[in-house]
């Protein structure tokens, strides 16, 4: 990520349709460099995930759109380093909304109104380029990647990141959903993934298999921890299961690990009884 520029307007690579990134000036633990937003097309533009509000990356926004018309912000999901600028920039440019109404729990963007109600599989036709929606439930309920159709990427905010994995969220967040929705990215013949953090990805079915790969190789920790412990709760769980994890990223290990019993319990491998968890 060394070669942008938060606020800069950078093109991602050789594509005939025009796709820049704008990486936020919002760095952090969970965000790394920054939200990556992504400006699409050459005179109808769609502009994805303008992140949280901040006047000087509108002003960002605003210079990288130009003379050219934005028709559509793209949301891929509401959590608060997504999608609260796209209030503020639907009211500078009269673009229209794109993407699902913000679940009813803590911790999303609530400012966030679609223009209409957006349907799985719908295409977006912009002349030079089309793009369509495909729901991807799983880190929380509400969240969209977005396939730009001439160049095969896939826009895939927190749903597929590059070089970590996305937390699930309960109960929002199902981890049984995420990993459906991992499965459907398969035999697309995607050919590039640009996530919400880090790098574009040039592998995406080598990427998308590891990730599956991964948390069913996690599930089975779980697995093998309730044999060691027996019936046992969260706290006690976590530092087994999770015990490749750095210390201060154990909070968010357990909404991840919550996932994985839930999913568990659902498919009656485990049992849980006053917050203690045991395999059946």
């Amino acid at each position: 990520m060394s070669e942008f520029e938060a606020g800069l307007a950078t093109p991602v690579g050789d594509t005939s349709v025009p796709v820049k990134r704008i990486l936020g000036r919002n760095p952090g633990p969970m965000t790394g460099p920054g939200t990556n937003s992504y400006l699409i097309g050459r005179d109808r533009l769609c502009l994805l995930d303008p992140g949280p509000r901040d006047d000087i990356q509108l002003e960002s926004f605003m210079q990288a759109i130009g003379d050219a018309c934005l028709e559509y912000i793209l949301i891929t999901h509401t959590h608060p380093d997504h999608s609260p600028a796209a209030l503020k920039l639907q009211q500078l440019t009269g673009a229209k909304l794109v993407g699902l109404p913000a679940p009813p729990v803590a911790g999303h963007d609530q400012t966030f109104v679609p223009e209409r109600q957006w349907q799985d599989g719908e295409i977006i036709d912009c002349d030079e380029y089309s793009v369509q929606l495909l729901h991807t439930p799983g880190h929380v309920s509400n969240h969209i990647c977005y396939l730009l159709i001439e160049e095969r990427m896939l826009f895939t905010g927190d749903h597929v990141l590059q070089g970590t994995t996305s937390v699930i969220l309960p109960p929002d967040g199902d981890m049984g959903a995420y990993l459906n929705s991992l499965q459907r990215l398969q035999g697309l013949g995607l050919r590039a993934l640009a996530p919400g953090h880090g790098d574009i990805m040039h592998e995406p079915e080598v990427e998308i298999a590891g990730l599956i790969a991964h948390r069913l190789k996690r599930e089975q920790k779980v697995i093998a921890g309730l044999v060691t412990l027996g019936r046992c709760n969260l706290e006690q769980l976590v530092s087994i299961v999770y015990d490749d994890v750095a210390a201060h990223l154990i909070p968010w290990a357990k909404k991840t690990l919550l996932a994985h019993l839930i999913k568990l319990e659902r498919d009656d491998v485990l049992t849980v009884v006053d917050d203690f968890w045991q395999l059946k």
